[in-house]
């Protein structure tokens, strides 16, 4: 859970997330081109160590569940965890289950901090089912970090006190449990100003390591767990970490890193709608250094978290091609860099009551990125207008270093040459097929293709039939407004909008392009587009915002809104 990463300004204003960096690097840098620093020497693991972090791929996280702050596991709307909820997910092939635990409604008061006997023996109820099944587990102090860790420069000796009180509890509770528990010391720590963030981290970590190997048993040689300030993987905090690891002089410690994306691509802001080169290299170049500091020098690497973060508020958020290509290149780049990986999944990815997930494609994109690359296209999206003839159309595929295999409609294949033609990379589908594709012209998906590749999933190809959408006036308030809107088959890519003076209107006013799902969403089955509070939060009163939408066709729309005090009134422009 990424709870307040959006509150985190880094400079010139720009909100970005933890973990996310605030300007993408360099399209043109080759991977592993970062130089290693020269301060940190080299820490080589036992094999068994490195052995045990490589069978821990891959991993899922239990999330929203003991981390909720609530009174208990079910209070952020989530069911309670059961055996066959844990089999289940053992059963789509994840190794390793991450359970994020928030402590601080479980704790007594001071000196001792004592965890509630009921809390506590539940979360060990539920670490031994995982463990039976063959899980690895890992467990950590989760939102503590921003709820009360974090006040440490001001509070150093108290808030010291508490987390140690914790992990002395932790530790005594799991001392002989199976080494394939993992304790993992804080989760996403982050600190108030005022004090040396990468000195209290290092604190915290050297403290626990202490704890836990101090407490005897099997935690004398534990799998132990420690992150990265912010769990971010840029080069700073890799290089703090690595000196924290090599000053301990323990080969039984495991680096760990979060990764969500590219924050642009990643929320749908600032046109990063699509994944383009510079989301590639913000992804690239995330392995590049976790592997450069600590894989290369022999210290195992999870990352503990992984996702895009505008899965919070919708997983359409992303366009679905987009996602999956996203997804393709992160578990090729796991694989690749020999790096451990946790899906972070709130209960948006796997429905722990029916025991199955909620975009099959999603996960089965994921689930071969585990062992092979799969090729992808530049869009899985392929639009013909209604009101034009139709004629051959051209996409590039993206074979990822496999071979192309034939293009499918259902189980039959279609003919080369007078279906389709290929020509390197471009794949060119001709009049005479479209026009049989596309059938009686209806709006929306007329057909899907599937173009196979010789390793990996397929690719699916949507053919649709769309014309220009069509948006009306409308009344409204602030709180509610929606603008009548006539799809005609297309799809909502983003909106910009903008003042009269060519100033950007709305939150984030950095950028012309606003968030999708959290400034504006479209709601095709309402037919309208809805433009929400946090938007009209931000507008100036009675000063017209010019809108521009922008469909996944190519096509774009303008829209003008004027809001007068929490009246507001649009028309199309």
């Amino acid at each position: 859970m990424r709870s307040l990463l959006a509150l985190l300004m880094v400079g010139a204003g720009l909100a970005v997330p933890t973990g996310a960096h605030a300007a993408p690097r360099s399209a043109t840098v080759p991977a592993h081109a970062v130089p290693r620093s020269a301060t940190v020497p080299a820490h080589t693991a036992p094999p068994d160590v490195a052995a045990a972090v490589a069978a821990m791929q891959p991993g899922w996280n239990l999330g929203n569940t003991f981390d909720a702050t609530g009174a208990d596991e079910t209070s952020w709307g989530n069911p309670r965890v059961t055996p066959e909820l844990l089999a289940g997910i053992r059963a789509q092939g994840f190794r390793s289950i991450r359970i994020p635990v928030t402590w601080s409604q479980h704790l007594g008061a001071a000196p001792g901090h004592p965890i509630d006997a009921a809390a506590l023996a539940r979360l060990r109820e539920v670490v031994a089912w995982a463990l039976d099944d063959g899980f690895h587990v890992m467990i950590n102090i989760h939102h503590d970090s921003w709820q009360w860790i974090n006040t440490m420069p001001a509070d150093h000796d108290t808030v010291l006190a508490r987390y140690n009180a914790i992990w002395t509890q932790i530790a005594a509770a799991f001392r002989d449990a199976s080494p394939r528990l993992l304790f993992e010391s804080v989760n996403e720590p982050q600190f108030a100003a005022g004090g040396d963030d990468a000195a209290l981290l290092a604190e915290l970590n050297t403290s626990f390591h202490s704890i836990v190997r101090g407490s005897g048993g099997g935690n004398t040689e534990r799998l132990l767990v420690l992150p990265t300030l912010h769990t971010s993987a840029d080069q700073v905090y890799l290089d703090q970490l690595a000196g924290t690891i090599t000053a301990l002089g323990d080969r039984n410690v495991i680096a760990t890193v979060h990764y969500y994306g590219y924050w642009p691509f990643s929320v749908n802001i600032a046109g990063g709608y699509r994944f383009d080169a510079t989301a590639q290299q913000d992804l690239l170049g995330m392995f590049q250094r976790v592997h450069d500091t600590f894989v290369a020098r022999g210290i195992p690497v999870v990352v503990g978290e992984y996702g895009l973060l505008g899965f919070d508020r919708s997983t359409g958020t992303i366009e679905q091609g987009e996602k999956l290509k996203f997804f393709e290149l992160f578990g090729h780049q796991a694989r690749v860099n020999r790096v451990t990986t946790m899906l972070w999944d709130n209960g948006q990815h796997f429905d722990r009551t029916g025991l199955t997930w909620r975009d099959p494609e999603l996960y089965g994109q994921i689930r071969s990125s585990w062992r092979t690359r799969s090729g992808t296209a530049d869009s899985d999206l392929l639009f013909t207008a209604r009101s034009a003839p139709v004629t051959a159309r051209t996409i590039t595929l993206n074979p990822n270093g496999t071979g192309f295999a034939g293009l499918y409609l259902g189980r039959a294949a279609l003919r080369r040459g007078s279906d389709y033609t290929l020509s390197g990379d471009q794949l060119t589908l001709t009049a005479k097929l479209l026009r049989r594709l596309l059938k009686d012209r209806t709006y929306g998906v007329r057909s899907t293709l599937s173009v196979r590749f010789t390793r990996g999933v397929p690719w699916r190809l949507d053919v649709l039939s769309y014309d220009t959408p069509v948006l009306t006036a409308a009344t409204g308030d602030t709180g509610s407004f929606a603008i009548p809107t006539a799809f005609n088959g297309d799809r909502l890519a983003t909106m910009t909008a903008t003042y009269a003076d060519g100033s950007y209107a709305g939150p984030q006013n950095w950028t012309a392009y606003k968030e999708y799902d959290r400034t504006f969403a479209p709601d095709y089955t309402a037919g309208v587009i809805r433009l929400t509070s946090d938007f009209f939060a931000e507008v100036t009163d009675a000063a017209p915002v010019t809108l521009t939408f922008i469909f996944w066709s190519g096509a774009s729309v303008t829209y003008h809104v004027t809001r007068t005090g929490t009246t507001v009134t649009g028309a199309a422009g």
